[in-house]
């Protein structure tokens, strides 16, 4: 057994996963587990101390096995860290819903499931984190993003729940809401909405003016921000001795969250033709 507290990631062969386990790994009083379905990408994190395990979210042997494998030497995860996700972009009526099943499989199941397994244990200890990244996507919609921010609003609201239903048994939870991060969602949104839109169809105009607007947002350093900004803030929740429900990483997600909460729909709506006006 081992005295530090384990630190269990998933999702870390790039971005805000890889920048958080790096970062975590530098600290003596954590033992880093970093996981991706292939452990090829991890080299750089092992080379800076993070110990190395394979894990698939939407496989249930490979969740289990690699939960088992923390408890067996710590007894139990100290913090889980459910970052695995990505964007799969398109229009509600043009996406293919297996695709939309795809990404739920992993920004919502695999989260969900990676939850279960350890509560057992961090109950039975009474104590553990649980720290789940989400988005400011969970908070407003984008068009052409319709799917992928409802899986951020099931995670906002799965840890709501897990928040008041965990802490009798001392575990905490947390939410990181990012804004736009520069890592490689962008490339990744862009890239599936280039195949699920008709390039000749109804939604043409609008995916091409979704296209320019993601660009030009995650090209600006006002709008966007490093994931090792993400990965500073996530530090702080899994080790102040009180963290906060919500985290809004960057000014311009906090700005368009309130402004989208006090402006109401049809406001935003209106923000939004002023954005996307070559297609209107």
């Amino acid at each position: 057994m081992t005295s530090t507290t384990a630190v269990l990631i998933t999702g870390t062969s790039s971005g805000i996963g890889w920048a958080t386990a790096e970062r975590l790994a530098r600290r003596n009083d954590l033992t880093v587990y970093a996981t991706a379905r292939r452990t090829e990408t991890l080299a750089d994190l092992a080379a800076a101390g993070a110990h190395i395990l394979a894990l698939d979210v939407t496989d249930e042997s490979s969740m289990t096995a690699a939960v088992q494998a923390i408890e067996e030497r710590h007894q139990h995860v100290g913090v889980l860290i459910n970052n695995a996700g990505y964007g799969a972009y398109g229009t509600i009526e043009e996406t293919a819903l297996h695709d939309v099943r795809r990404q739920f499989e992993t920004n919502v199941f695999g989260l969900a499931r990676m939850t279960q397994l350890v509560l057992p244990a961090m109950r039975t200890a009474r104590q553990g984190r649980i720290i789940n990244i989400g988005s400011m996507g969970g908070r407003l919609v984008f068009p052409v993003g319709g799917y992928y921010h409802a899986s951020k609003y099931a995670v906002e609201a799965l840890t709501d729940a897990l928040r008041f239903e965990a802490a009798p048994f001392g575990v905490k939870v947390s939410l990181i809401e990012p804004g736009l991060i520069r890592t490689g969602f962008g490339d990744v949104a862009a890239r599936t909405q280039e195949t699920s839109t008709d390039p000749l169809g109804p939604y043409a105009a609008l995916s091409a003016a979704n296209e320019q607007q993601m660009r030009t947002s995650y090209e600006s350093t006002m709008l966007s921000a490093s994931p090792e900004l993400v990965a500073k803030t996530i530090e702080r929740a899994a080790t102040v001795g009180h963290p906060r429900a919500r985290y809004v990483i960057t000014p311009a997600a906090k700005t368009l969250i309130h402004t989208r909460r006090l402006l109401g729909a049809r406001v935003f709506d209106a923000y939004l033709k002023l954005q996307y006006r070559r297609s209107f």
